[in-house]
């Protein structure tokens, strides 16, 4: 009987978070995960752990998707311990809130180069070396379309990934490589919750209509599916996991 090949999945920022949710997901749907950090080994490592004690397989590979030749390691990566890479998620992002008057040009490049230049670089990378029959998944935020003030240069890096998405899918589609991207709502993680009050927290999980704050499981559940066969007609879109709240 001949066994079918294990698809494998890259996760960018995957040492905690949602990005670490994501990799356990993925490994438990059975696919080998390549586990990106830039600073938290020791944290990409216990994910790398956790996946292997159910039975998985994962390598941890640090890189900066900010840097030019970063998403390129961690494909070389995928292609040396796993033999392809199948599934990329472009989940690494920032965020540096602040009145678009206020924001130095610091913050602004720091943003863009990782929100939308690392996505760019990880949607270019995997048009060229994705097998056929792949993913794209990259992370947008449904900030894009609340336009609340202090977020105009992260929302902006993220409409910019929508827009590329839609492109990307369009250029792939013959190869069967679909191209999505999730916009997640307010989840609680580091990245939400740092700088914010447990007031604020609070009032913000009240206006959401499901009532609560999003957790980690809830937005690797839609990577999941985009990263499986139930997916296959479900192209060029952006997903937004938000509990309603827009």
């Amino acid at each position: 009987m001949t066994s079918i090949p294990t698809r494998v999945a890259i996760v960018t920022g995957a040492s905690k978070g949602i990005g670490a949710a994501i990799s356990q997901r993925l490994a438990r749907d059975g696919m080998a995960v390549v586990v990106n950090y830039s600073r938290s080994r020791s944290e990409a490592e216990a994910v790398v752990s956790a996946i292997e004690a159910g039975g998985g397989k994962a390598i941890a590979v640090q890189a900066n998707i900010a840097d030019p030749a970063g998403i390129a390691m961690l494909f070389d990566a995928g292609e040396q311990a796993f033999g392809g890479v199948d599934i990329l998620v472009n989940n690494a992002g920032i965020m540096k809130l602040s009145p678009v008057a206020e924001t130095d040009d610091a913050s602004f490049d720091h943003q863009v180069a990782t929100n939308l230049g690392g996505v760019f670089r990880g949607m270019r990378e995997g048009a060229r070396r994705l097998r056929d029959g792949g993913r794209i998944i990259s992370f947008s935020s449904s900030v894009v379309g609340l336009y609340q003030p202090g977020y105009g240069v992260y929302a902006a890096t993220k409409a910019a990934v929508e827009a590329m998405t839609h492109i990307l899918a369009k250029e792939l589609g013959a190869r069967r490589i679909t191209v999505n991207a999730v916009a997640p709502g307010p989840v609680e993680t580091a990245l939400f919750t740092d700088g914010k009050s447990a007031a604020q927290i609070e009032a913000i999980g009240k206006m959401i209509p499901l009532g609560r704050l999003g957790q980690s499981d809830d937005i690797a559940g839609v990577v999941s599916f985009l990263a499986g066969p139930d997916s296959f007609w479900v192209n060029g879109q952006i997903i937004r996991a938000n509990g309603g709240v827009i």
